[in-house]
């Protein structure tokens, strides 16, 4: 009798831990999502599931609208020897559960995406349904949702396609197994990894969120102006005062809406603020552009955020771990050099025209030219110089040009288009970073001006801040090689890369998007390629 009890002892204890090891699991990956999701627990409860070429193979012929995904399934299934990989002892995973819920929510993320099938992969999940899918189906179904879901929200458009459209940064590429390793050992990453997407990503998903309830409160009103509407000064008053004083409210501009319709100081601050995220000029002035576009209805905004998040899924995340870095933003007219995570210089440029778009691409800067010659490309001697050259025969000296072995060059000084700094990225498309005498052009909102290149406003400042802790360069001798009487070429010790991209929307580091004018027409062609149908299946 003593040993039968000590036996039932036994039983029992292991039953309680085994218990409360159970529900430690199962507590633990609760504890990885946030408080308004909840957790979908499929009915099954099976036995171990064999896994092989042919059932994988089989599976396919039965299920032909998942066949693209069959080479990165097999794969997967290759890396972990043909073993189950969302089936426990007795049951779906409880990771398998919460990827569900992540694809079920998937239009989070800024996908407007359906998976094949969904509706099978619902029944697994679903408790009052009595048919059960074939084991094999199962487990292959979940490897193909899990796919699905990592190629929408971490890969987003193919190589290839990105070419096509005009994006020459350099592809990322993913291993779903890896991915798929690191998400079960720590499924929070679900949630927020920047390993797996590109930082500003995440920013950006959070404004989705904000603005799709604005949408949905139907607070985005519309600001009335008649016909008769020029500009809106500080202290003028009216109705519409009042409506964009709410849209500023609303939009994260003023901390309140006083309901005032007088144009008063605070007010003026607000515009200030908006201005500065929509890279307008910084006056208090509101034109009817500036009201129209206000009026814009937000769900252009939500698109607009849409469209950059996947722009985020393209860049690896990589790019930005460089202990320093240039990037240029061409819809913002924005350039940013960061050093160690920090933006030691932010300045306005200027880009090229619709006819000589500035490519988007990357390279590393590798020299600073001061006081640089300028070497006009054929195609600007063909179409431009010729017939100035024919009107004027004194075109060129008076322009401090000069023939240079069949080509022609202007000289250094404070004419030379180049202004008095050039960066050099040495890349096929004869782009660079430069000063400019025109420095005029950084008055105007929409500065698209140049042959390709990009002008840059603090062009000087930029030299100082890469070759600040340069003992070889001090502040005197770049304004002495600055001062445009010769040509001098300063070769950098380490190369700094350069990224050049094309960001509609954008998260500032204070937590405050921009919105900019799609100066190439490019959202509309992505909107095509992604959106094109109500429903897109990827």
């Amino acid at each position: 009798m003593r040993n039968f009890t000590s036996l039932s002892v036994i039983i029992a204890i292991s039953f309680l831990m085994f218990s409360f090891e159970s529900s430690s699991k199962e507590i633990k990956i609760k504890n990885n999502i946030t408080e308004s999701e909840n957790i979908f627990t499929s009915k099954i409860d099976v036995s171990k599931v064999t896994v092989d070429v042919k059932s994988i193979d089989e599976f396919y012929k039965k299920y032909p609208k998942l066949k693209k995904y069959q080479n990165d399934v097999l794969d997967l299934y290759k890396k972990k020897e043909y073993n189950s990989i969302w089936y426990d002892d007795k049951r779906v995973s409880e990771f398998g559960s919460l990827l569900y819920h992540k694809v079920r929510l998937i239009n989070d993320q800024g996908v407007k995406a359906t998976m094949p099938y969904m509706d099978l992969v619902d029944d697994v999940f679903n408790e009052n349904v009595s048919v059960d899918l074939p084991q094999i189906d199962t487990e292959l179904l979940l490897s193909n949702m899990y796919v699905f879901y990592a190629s929408n929200v971490y890969s987003g458009v193919d190589a290839a396609t990105l070419k096509k459209i005009g994006w020459f940064l350099p592809a990322k590429t993913i291993s779903y197994d890896k991915i798929l390793d690191s998400l079960m050992v720590d499924p929070d990453r679900l949630n927020k990894d920047e390993n797996l997407l590109y930082g500003q990503y995440y920013k950006l998903k959070s404004m989705l969120k904000k603005y799709r309830t604005i949408e949905k409160n139907n607070q985005w009103k519309k600001i009335d102006i008649d016909a008769n509407y020029k500009e809106l000064k500080p202290f003028d008053s009216g109705v519409a005062v009042k409506q964009i004083r709410e849209r500023l409210f609303i939009d994260g501009d003023l901390a309140q809406d006083s309901k005032n319709n007088i144009y008063d100081e605070e007010m003026m601050a607000g515009i200030l603020k908006y201005k500065n995220r929509y890279g307008l000029k910084l006056n208090y002035t509101l034109t009817k552009e500036h009201i129209d576009q206000m009026n814009e209805p937000i769900s252009n905004r939500i698109k607009t955020i849409m469209l950059n998040m996947e722009r985020c899924r393209w860049i690896p995340t990589q790019l930005t771990q460089a202990s320093e870095y240039v990037m240029v933003n061409i819809p913002s007219f924005k350039l940013a050099y960061v050093k160690n995570g920090k933006y030691e210089l932010v300045s306005d440029v200027f880009v090229g025209t619709r006819m000589t778009e500035t490519v988007i691409f990357s390279g590393n800067i590798d020299r600073i030219v001061f006081s640089p010659y300028w070497y006009v490309p054929q195609s600007i001697i063909k179409n431009e110089l010729k017939l100035k050259m024919a009107e004027d025969k004194n075109y060129l000296a008076d322009h401090d040009m000069e023939w240079n072995g069949g080509n022609v060059r202007q000289k250094p000084g404070p004419k030379n288009s180049l202004g008095l700094v050039k960066f050099i990225f040495p890349n096929p498309n004869d782009i660079y970073l430069h000063d400019t005498p025109a420095k005029s052009l950084f008055d105007f909102e929409q500065r698209i001006f140049s042959h390709g290149c990009i002008n840059v406003k603090e062009a000087k400042g930029l030299a100082l801040a890469i070759l600040k802790d340069n003992p070889d360069w001090s502040t005197d001798k770049i304004d002495q090689a600055m001062s445009g009487e010769k040509e001098t070429t300063c070769m950098l010790k380490n190369k700094i890369p350069i990224y050049i991209g094309y960001f509609t929307a954008w998260v500032n580091e204070n937590g405050e998007i921009g919105f900019y004018l799609d100066v190439y027409d490019r959202d509309p062609q992505l909107d095509k390629l992604l959106y094109s149908d109500s429903v897109v299946v990827k």
